[in-house]
């Protein structure tokens, strides 16, 4: 089995669930669900569609502060932004908005506009985005294509737990749609291998700067 993220080979089986198995890269430490399970693109649009976030949720925006706070103080209010994934309710645009920053939506299911993904971006965020990657290799990398050289990219995922017995009783792969977990290492991968400066705050928010 092939790592979805850096197509190794060098992969091993994590755990196997009833309903599910789990693979390990060796070169990158990504988890992955094997794709033989994965939804369809009609059951995984309709499990987004159950999702009732939006910018009048305060809870919403206080969760979504993670990102925002911190991406506050390392962009500029002239800078040009894209949340990639924003969902049926685009939260982070609004928030920023409010700022005087401007910032496109695009999501595959619910905003494909395609023109926005043709512009380049000072900053981009992807805020519980990465877990849903079916192809996570690919789906970065155009995410970085997007990005102007400097740019950052502020990402909210959670780490997955350091035990196999943590992670049977994990609650954020219980979602069907999310089937890749990354930990600190996967990122330290991926910025080695893009040459982009890595800064990690907590378990769940990752920025990457564009060199």
């Amino acid at each position: 089995m092939n790592c979805t993220l850096c197509h190794s080979s060098n992969t091993v089986v994590y755990t196997q669930l009833p309903t599910e198995q789990y693979f390990q890269c060796s070169d990158c430490s990504l988890i992955f669900q094997d794709p033989e399970t994965y939804l369809d693109n009609v059951e995984e649009k309709a499990r987004y569609e159950t999702h009732e976030n939006n910018p009048e949720d305060q809870g919403y925006r206080k969760f979504l502060s993670r990102v925002v706070d911190p991406l506050l103080e390392r962009i500029n209010k002239d800078d040009l932004g894209l949340d990639f994934g924003c969902g049926p309710g685009p939260t982070i645009s609004v928030m920023l908005g409010e700022k005087g920053i401007t910032v496109d939506n695009y999501d595959l299911y619910f905003m494909p506009e395609t023109e926005l993904v043709e512009n380049k971006y000072d900053f981009i965020t992807s805020t519980e985005v990465f877990e849903h990657f079916y192809k996570p290799g690919e789906e970065f990398e155009k995410v970085w294509s997007l990005l102007k050289p400097g740019g950052l990219l502020g990402v909210m995922t959670v780490f997955y737990p350091d035990s196999v017995e943590k992670f049977h009783s994990w609650w954020y792969k219980n979602d069907p749609t999310h089937v890749c977990f990354f930990s600190p290492e996967a990122f330290e991968f991926i910025a080695q291998k893009y040459g982009a400066k890595l800064e990690i705050i907590g378990d769940q928010v990752i920025f990457l700067r564009k060199e």
